[in-house]
């Protein structure tokens, strides 16, 4: 282990405390009004659902000014009769560190990795700072499968709105599903478990002083969970509540950063992916219901307009790369109505894939390129918005396996180009 990322009066803690069953992360940056809860939850859940086992929680943070540590420090749940416990028979612990290296996420999931390694923890999780719907089973859900069912990593299943997640819905997961054959769902959740056994495998990749320290983090530990063939399911944890932002506002950082670590992944996981031919789906854990959702206000106006704008200002990039066909069908449909505009299934993937190829040839500045997908994923998403206005949750569903189905149709299309 790297003496320079862990500091001393860290290495102390984790002297006194030993070995430990259990290890729960939590990263923050100044989430003084929503951690509290999340702490007392996760210690909820481990004394209600982990009674026999000795348990730490990590909080790594990232330089809160807004007393998010203090607030760690202090939350307790002191009456454990009010969750039915009478008594907690194994200890638990707490630290709260600053995480070393890039500022992001990654470098406070590497403070993470490195103590469960040092406290060689069975089985860990890492849940978000900022939820307000958390609750003990979720630490049930997400640490069981790894301790009892033999699973190395589980990633959480959520009911969202039809409109909530759209990134994930029209790129990363049916993208993800079609390269590395296995549907995870939420591939980019935030709130995962994995084995130590798994912890260990992360802390030895050479990725910390790249993107994966800023962001990118959650692609990263799925698709390495898969590639490298360490058992994976997905747990259902029912809804996450989180500021939710109209898929048609400016998620252009958002999309680069998600996009750009799917891409890199694909360079080092090539050989794994060209040879998967089809997807399956994975183990499903957890009682599924439904939950009431928060709803998502769409400015389809603004959305098709800002697409129109992309294709007047960006089209002579895309037409360095695109398909002559592809680039032809995105010029014509500026000129379209509302009710009329629509971006199919087939179109979208081929898009997705010219993409892909023209970052993988480098064909010109990669941020340059990534950026301006923005526009037309504004677009697909208007699109996707249309058909679906009066649908339910089940038929959007299908909606999106369909999509899904079509990136596993397509995939020569990109495996035969890859090498060109």
């Amino acid at each position: 282990m790297d003496d320079n990322t862990m500091n001393n009066p860290i290495k102390q803690q984790t002297m006194e405390i030993g070995e430990a069953d259990i290890l729960v992360g939590i990263p923050s940056y100044n989430n003084a009004r929503t951690i509290g809860h999340v702490v007392k939850a996760v210690q909820a859940g481990l004394a209600k659902y982990f009674r026999d086992k000795k348990a730490l929680l990590i909080n790594s943070d990232g330089g809160s000014t807004d007393g998010t540590t203090e607030i760690v420090h202090k939350t307790t749940v002191d009456d454990l009769a009010t969750i039915f416990v009478t008594q907690k028979t194994e200890p638990f612990f707490k630290i709260v560190t600053p995480y070393q290296g890039i500022p992001g996420k990654g470098s406070a999931f590497r403070a993470i990795f490195e103590i469960a390694a040092t406290v060689k923890a069975k089985a860990c999780a890492v849940v978000d700072s900022d939820l307000r719907s958390i609750t003990p089973e979720w630490v049930e859900l997400l640490i069981k499968p790894v301790l009892e069912g033999g699973f190395d990593y589980v990633a959480p299943l959520y009911q969202r709105h039809k409109y909530d997640g759209t990134i994930t819905n029209s790129i990363i997961y049916p993208l993800t599903s079609a390269l590395y054959g296995k549907r995870i769902r939420q591939p980019i959740g935030g709130d995962f478990g994995f084995s130590g056994r798994l912890a260990g495998f992360y802390l030895s990749k050479d990725v910390w002083e790249t993107d994966v320290a800023r962001y990118g983090i959650d692609i990263w530990m799925t698709t390495t969970a898969i590639a490298n063939n360490f058992p994976v399911c997905q747990s259902y944890l029912g809804a996450k509540i989180h500021d939710a932002k109209d898929p048609g506002a400016d998620l252009s950082a958002m999309l680069y950063q998600v996009v750009s670590a799917a891409f890199d992944l694909m360079e080092t996981y090539s050989a794994a992916w060209q040879s998967v031919q089809s997807s399956e789906p994975v183990p499903t854990l957890g009682f599924q219901y439904d939950v009431g959702l928060e709803p998502i206000s769409v400015n389809l106006e603004r959305m098709i307009d800002r697409f129109s704008l992309g294709i007047k200002e960006l089209g002579i990039f895309w037409k360095e790369f695109m398909p002559k066909e592809l680039y032809g069908f995105f010029t014509k449909l500026t000129g379209s109505r509302k009710k009329t505009f629509r971006i199919p299934d087939e179109i979208w993937v081929e898009t997705i894939y010219s993409f892909i190829l023209a970052a993988h040839k480098r064909i010109m500045n990669r941020e340059h390129l990534l950026k301006s997908l923005t526009p037309l994923y504004i677009g697909r998403t208007a699109s996707f918005v249309m058909e679906t206005w009066d649908s339910d949750s089940r038929s959007v569903e299908d909606k999106i396996e369909n999509l899904r189905l079509m990136f596993e149709k397509k995939k020569d299309f990109l495996i035969k180009r890859w090498d060109e």
